[in-house]
């Protein structure tokens, strides 16, 4: 990988980049000095985003992404969607694997925005739409990819108070009831942790939950993410999640794809 003097990556490419956390995502790497390449369907409805590089690409069609991924270093992932059980599985899980199969083995740093509660299968986002299955999916191309990674799983998104910005990560994914109790964090911090990871050893190959409570915001992310422990080498799932989606009740084309990987 080619990185800068101080280990940081110089060419991103960021998922999902028109999303709420795509936008501050990209804007965040672009202030700590990277040069950002944003994936968008339709660059002249993205300029607000410069300047980041944009590239045209669809993410859920894998022959389009070749330009997207040459060159980069690192890949962030921020992409998701709650339309309908074809679109979750076409986006949350086919943006992973359509990016993973346009690099075509080329090793990058990935840092991969899943959602807290994901190992919940009886939860509401699960029953209608598979939404946990299909991210939890995403995450184990990511693990069993071969790529230095971090997955981060964000609580609900800007439901914190204003003096809620005390970044906290967990891990084993305890507090799964699908609601704001499972934890909050405001956009622009799950922006700063998946920019952040992308530099930081101590954040290699870590799956936490990450949530804000009382307090203020650390200047200093390595000693959260030093605290954690780290995966399984080419395990499928985070270090302390539950055991609760079994290989043999998967999709075939899901196997075959995990079987490509190894």
């Amino acid at each position: 990988m080619t990185t800068d003097p101080d280990g940081r990556p110089r060419t991103v490419l960021v998922v999902g980049a028109t999303g709420s956390v795509g936008r501050p995502a990209v804007r965040e790497a672009l202030r700590r000095g990277h040069r950002v390449r944003a994936l968008v369907r339709h660059p002249q409805t993205a300029r607000d985003l410069e300047p980041a590089d944009l590239v045209a690409g669809d993410l859920t069609r894998a022959e389009t992404l070749a330009a997207a991924v040459d060159g980069v270093d690192a890949v962030i992932f921020t992409h998701g969607s709650s339309v309908s059980k074809e679109t979750v599985r076409a986006v949350d899980y086919g943006a992973v694997r359509n990016v993973l199969a346009a690099l075509g083995g080329r090793r990058v740093r990935i840092a991969l925005m899943s959602a807290v509660a994901v190992t919940n299968r009886q939860g509401r986002f699960n029953v209608e739409l598979e939404a946990h299955d299909w991210k939890r999916r995403g995450e184990r191309l990511v693990r069993l990819s071969g790529n230095e990674y971090t997955i981060v799983r964000p609580g609900w998104f800007d439901y914190n108070a204003p003096d809620e910005r005390r970044i906290v990560m967990r891990q084993g994914d305890v507090r799964s009831a699908c609601d704001p109790s499972d934890g909050v964090i405001a956009r622009d911090q799950i922006a700063r942790v998946l920019v952040a990871c992308l530099g930081d050893d101590a954040a290699e190959h870590k799956t936490f939950e990450l949530v804000a409570e009382r307090g203020e915001e650390q200047a200093d992310l390595t000693p959260l993410f030093a605290a954690l422990d780290a995966d399984a080498p080419r395990a499928l799932d985070g270090v302390h999640d539950p055991v609760n989606l079994p290989l043999e009740g998967e999709p075939e084309h899901v196997l075959d794809d995990l079987r490509d990987l190894t």
